[in-house]
């Protein structure tokens, strides 16, 4: 195994890439009483367009399939998945992402067994017409619920107005016409696509002993047998900036208007490091403008324009990035003009300072750090930047590393009136307060 220790973060951490592709990262932490295992590959909710292993030809699979595959690999020949880990004291869990599926437990003993059991039910897939018939009975109801949920349509909104070509703008869930196309082959042709190996990562994060875990690992993967490692060949539609929605709305039972302003980045998606230096600086650059304690929002706060609900962020993964605000708020015009007005006017902001700057680099060094307290979320962040070769223990280093020149470099082409799009979701009529 090679480690790496850092010492200014008292943390070790061990990698190991095995023969068929699997790499491995354990961080003993020997203090705590809790064990986390995360699984995870590089396949999520946009990979609908793609060529299968072992063949030349691209298909298209319905969309929500690597949600639906999800739900399923819990699902055994004999019995499910939770019931292992039940059986075992510990709690499991799944999530799908838009480029990202993980699995996952919580243990405080029994660490080997099930890490075990989370390699061998990621890794024994089971699929039926019986089963995945039912399944999408299950998943239709979840698609509806959150249908209905005014923050979920007013995300997707503006996603759809930003990428109206791009599988983002798709609910990951897939819709419930969609997820009527997914058949047991197609489950199949996906899964020995994406859930090779060689296209996964396992992070184990606790209590444990790291030599004697990887051997846990090794045996348990030596004892399987695997195609031959391919390079997987994922396609996106051709994007245009003539192709966003500039602004869109939609009518719910709400009682206020919801407003989401998004900036849709154009440049293609750095790589490694670099990754993750694009996402501290549009964080920061959203900080300064944004942040609690900015004029910006005082001014919108006290003209009561905005409440306790507004958020902002930057969001960046494989092939797409964007800026985003929201909030509630009973004057949506006015809201978007302002939010507009000021990232066009980010030059001459008052509080783009190096002042401030350094002020922000300092609270996100103290939130990274408090951050670095949970096993969740390192064992989390460690299985979703992995793919990247992002190393996560470095990003204080990165952080300390920036300037104010940096993110207003950034910034520069960045921030155009034509990268702009606003979704609003209004109050029915008659339901306005």
């Amino acid at each position: 195994m090679h480690k790496v220790d850092y010492p200014q973060l008292d943390e070790v951490v061990y990698y190991e890439t095995l023969d068929n592709g699997l790499q491995v990262v354990l961080i003993p932490k020997n203090d705590f009483a809790k064990t986390y295992g995360i699984m995870t590959t590089n396949f999520g909710s946009i990979d609908n367009h793609f060529v299968p292993m072992h063949e030349n030809e691209a298909i298209i699979v319905p969309d929500g399939v690597a949600h639906f595959l999800e739900h399923k690999l819990f699902e055994g020949e004999e019995r499910d998945a939770f019931e292992d880990f039940a059986e075992l004291g510990s709690s499991a869990n799944a999530f799908t992402s838009f480029t990202r599926t993980s699995y996952l437990f919580s243990a405080t003993s029994k660490v080997a067994e099930n890490v075990q059991t989370l390699l061998d039910f990621v890794q024994s897939p089971h699929f039926t017409a019986e089963g995945t018939e039912k399944e999408k009975g299950i998943i239709a109801q979840e698609i509806n619920m959150y249908e209905d949920q005014p923050d979920w349509r007013q995300f997707y909104g503006l996603l759809k107005n930003l990428y109206p070509t791009h599988p983002l703008s798709i609910d990951i869930a897939g819709t419930v016409a969609s997820i009527q196309e997914i058949t047991p082959e197609i489950l199949q042709t996906c899964y020995d696509t994406f859930y090779h190996p060689s296209n996964m990562n396992v992070v184990v994060i606790g209590n444990f002993n790291p030599d004697e875990m990887i051997e846990v690992i090794k045996e348990n993967q030596n004892k399987k047998e695997f195609p031959k490692e391919e390079h997987v060949i994922r396609l996106l539609p051709a994007e245009n900036i003539e192709d966003i929605v500039p602004y869109a709305e939609m009518e719910m039972d709400v009682k206020r208007s919801k407003v989401s302003l998004g900036v849709k980045g154009i440049a293609t998606v750095p790589e490694g490091n670099d990754v993750d230096l694009a996402y501290l600086k549009g964080s920061l650059f959203m900080e300064l403008l944004f942040g609690r304690g900015s004029e910006n929002f005082i001014d919108l706060y006290d003209a009561g324009l905005i409440d306790d609900s507004f958020s902002y962020s930057y969001s960046i993964d494989r092939s797409f990035h964007f800026m985003s605000v929201e909030t509630d708020t009973d004057e949506p015009k006015k809201v978007d003009e302002a939010l507009k007005r000021i990232l066009l006017n980010w030059k001459t902001d008052a509080g783009v300072t190096k002042e401030n700057f350094e002020l922000l680099k300092r609270a996100f060094i103290g939130e990274q750090l408090q951050a670095f307290n949970s096993l969740e979320y390192i064992s989390n962040q460690y299985g979703y930047l992995f793919f990247t070769g992002i190393e996560l223990f470095n990003r204080i280093e990165r952080i300390e590393s920036l300037t104010l020149e940096d993110v207003l470099a950034f910034a520069e082409p960045y921030i155009n009136e034509h990268l702009m799009s606003t979704f609003v979701i209004k109050p029915k009529k008659g339901k306005s307060a």
